[in-house]
């Protein structure tokens, strides 16, 4: 014959509250115990301290938050909108960092209807280096003495030949 002790909810009460006093009190103090995790919009430093497990830059403050994640169970960071200025193509949300004007800075931009990242070009007459430098993708010179500039292509097939 087995007989079932049931323990009163009171003792199970006591024995609890003296586990929550025990564990931090011999607890090593370089070890940083999270009691609780937080919720969405919260500061955090790590992954590990959010209900979402996402802790990640929601603007230009580099102060992180917890956020939600993504459909796909993934943390995003947030990026710069467009006409932010930008080093590399992963700071922006459009994934398109690039020259929009003469000026050397690159700014976050909004890319073309087919999904390309389109940098901005000299226009016909600015002095040039290199082919890709132009809109007409066309640099020479303009006589043997002269520094190359911009020129239109010519010719039926709008090659980029001297004139």
């Amino acid at each position: 014959m087995s007989v079932m002790v049931r323990t009163p909810p009171l003792l199970l009460l006591l024995l609890l509250l003296l586990l929550l006093w025990a564990v931090p009190t011999f607890q090593n103090d370089n070890v940083k115990v999270v009691s609780a995790y937080k919720g969405i919009g919260e500061m955090c430093q790590y992954n590990s301290e959010c209900q979402s497990n996402c802790c990640v830059t929601n603007s230009l403050n580099p102060q992180k938050f917890c956020t939600p994640q993504t459909v796909f169970l993934q943390c995003v960071p947030w990026r710069k909108p467009n006409g932010y200025l930008c080093e590399e193509k992963a700071e922006c949300h459009s994934n398109c960092c690039i020259r929009t004007s003469n000026n050397p800075d690159k700014f976050c931009s909004a890319k073309s209807i087919f999904l390309q990242c389109v940098s901005w070009r000299k226009p016909e007459g600015e002095v040039c280096q290199t082919h890709s430098e132009c809109w007409s993708l066309c640099c020479l010179p303009l006589s043997e003495n002269s520094l190359p500039h911009c020129t239109k292509r010519t010719g039926l097939l709008a090659l980029c030949l001297p004139v």
